[in-house]
């Protein structure tokens, strides 16, 4: 009893009109159509489409899982101005000019997400190595320079935005006010 008929086309061969042909060729043999076709240039596209789908998705995680570091960073710093006005005050008090006051602010914002960034790409490096190793070698993470130069830059980016706010709200503080606060 015969189970499965494997067939390579020559290049010159279009895919369709091959199935085509050899369905209509068996159909006609059998007299009735008991028999599966599995066209592997079929399951080939529906492969990659299934692997666009994941990376899309996997690209809508990352950007809002950026979004949420970015907010988390803004408010982080936020949350620093406003408890450390008075030292804010004190620098103004004693010379420091709002472009000194905002240049301290953007420093630590772009400090706090080039950590970050250096701590999620050692940390995706590790959950990579694991993988790696539960998988028993039959998947194995792909590292490139290109990818971790783009998170270093993200996170560069990202302090230097989202950072912008907080250290301009710093820069603008009324010294006055800012001595009198505590």
């Amino acid at each position: 009893m015969l189970t499965s008929i494997s067939v390579r086309l020559k290049d010159d061969v279009a895919n369709e009109a091959a199935v085509s042909a050899i369905s209509q060729l068996l159909t006609q043999r059998h007299g009735v159509k008991d028999f599966q076709l599995y066209n592997f240039e079929q399951i080939r596209q529906s492969i990659e489409r299934t692997s666009m789908t994941f990376s899309i998705l996997i690209l809508m995680v990352a950007c809002i899982s950026l979004m949420i570091g970015s907010i988390g960073v803004m408010n982080i710093m936020l949350v620093s101005v406003t408890e450390r006005t008075h030292e804010i005050g004190v620098r103004m008090a004693v010379g420091a000019r709002q472009g000194d006051i905002m240049q301290q602010f953007m420093i630590e914002a772009v400090l706090v997400c080039l950590i970050g960034g250096v701590l999620g790409i050692a940390l995706s490096y590790a959950a990579g190595a694991l993988f790696t190793a539960l998988a028993g070698g039959l998947f194995t993470a792909i590292y490139s320079w290109q990818a971790a130069a783009a998170a270093f830059f993200c996170s560069t980016l990202i302090g230097m935005i989202f950072g912008y706010l907080p250290a301009r709200k710093a820069a603008r503080m009324d010294p006055v006010v800012s001595l009198a606060s505590e």
